[in-house]
């Protein structure tokens, strides 16, 4: 039976940390509720914005079980299961699998770089090894293997395969996958660089797979609802417009480091980086705690800014 397709706004959650480098499980907690009262749609764990490849398989299996135990309500809970190998991601998705996850995702282990036809053998292997369903993130710019449209259709047949994160700026790439018509949400990156949003949601795409919704879920829920009426779209462009300036933002510097270390300086629990990342201090922080000042998103959300008095965050 074909798994039900996620849409809306899939959240790149960060990881948050305490001062001594250990994971802040309490952290996770407050997070989470905080996406889930926000119109988030689901959560990927341990993407690219979670550190993931500074965390050790031991660390990826415990944070699957613990974070699992603060899901409630129709908010999601996906896991990213993306290995050293082949075998190290086959222990970690059948790990989520077994806790009962609602879903994971995979991209190609980082400096192995891959031709195709192996890439899309390791993604059917994957998809053979879960039994929850299974997303597929083609980013190249982080891993150097690029996933054609013809690979991603011929993958997507596989019946556990049901989502597809775009990370590149072929939007022709994601006009000849939503031409194939396979059961599959198409999401994308929410990168203004990229410029994948508009098409994406254009052509029919199921919502975005994003690390805005970081610090702006409730945009980012708006953003990424489905065009089913002209009132969406109006919407959509409304919302686009007003937070494209933290959406440059967040992609100022490489991911995650803009946008967790602004959600560190909000009051939101993120603490601090995995080394050798370090986050963004003096002039490049100001800039977007200004832009979130100028764009009273503090106001809505109950963020504290630096200087001003400690706020309980909205829900």
């Amino acid at each position: 039976m074909a798994h039900t397709l996620l849409t809306g706004s899939f959240v790149a959650l960060l990881t948050p940390f305490n001062d001594d480098g250990s994971i802040d499980y309490e952290g996770f907690r407050t997070l989470l509720d905080f996406q889930r009262s926000h119109g988030t749609s689901a959560v990927l764990i341990m993407g690219s914005t979670g550190e993931a490849s500074m965390l050790t398989p031991e660390e990826k299996k415990e944070i699957i079980t613990r974070t699992l135990a603060f899901r409630s309500g129709r908010m999601e809970l996906w896991y990213g299961c993306t290995g050293a190998h082949t075998d190290a991601t086959l222990s970690t998705v059948r790990h989520a699998g077994a806790e009962g996850a609602d879903g994971i995702v995979v991209t190609i282990p980082s400096y192995v770089v891959p031709p195709e036809e192996d890439s899309v053998a390791y993604f059917l292997e994957v998809a053979d090894a879960s039994t929850v369903p299974v997303g597929i993130y083609n980013n190249p710019t982080r891993v150097k293997t690029d996933l054609s449209a013809d690979a991603m259709v011929r993958i997507a047949r596989h019946e556990n395969i049901v989502l597809l994160k775009e990370a590149t700026s072929r939007g022709d790439q994601i006009a000849k996958i939503a031409r194939a018509r396979q059961h599959l949400s198409i999401m994308c990156c929410d990168s203004p660089n990229l410029g994948l949003v508009m098409q994406v949601m254009a052509l029919g795409g199921q919502g975005t797979a994003n690390m805005g919704g970081n610090i702006i879920p409730a945009e980012m829920a708006t953003i990424s609802k489905p065009w089913e009426s002209f009132a969406d779209v109006e919407a959509f462009r409304e919302n686009y417009l007003h937070v494209l300036p933290l959406l440059h933002f967040h992609y100022s510097a490489i991911n995650p480091v803009a946008v967790k270390a602004l959600a560190r300086a909000v009051g939101l629990p993120a603490g601090p980086f995995r080394r050798p990342l370090k986050g963004l201090e003096g002039a490049a922080l100001e800039k977007g705690i200004q832009i979130v000042r100028e764009l009273g998103i503090a106001e809505r959300y109950g963020f504290t800014l630096p200087g001003a008095r400690p706020a309980r965050l909205a829900s």
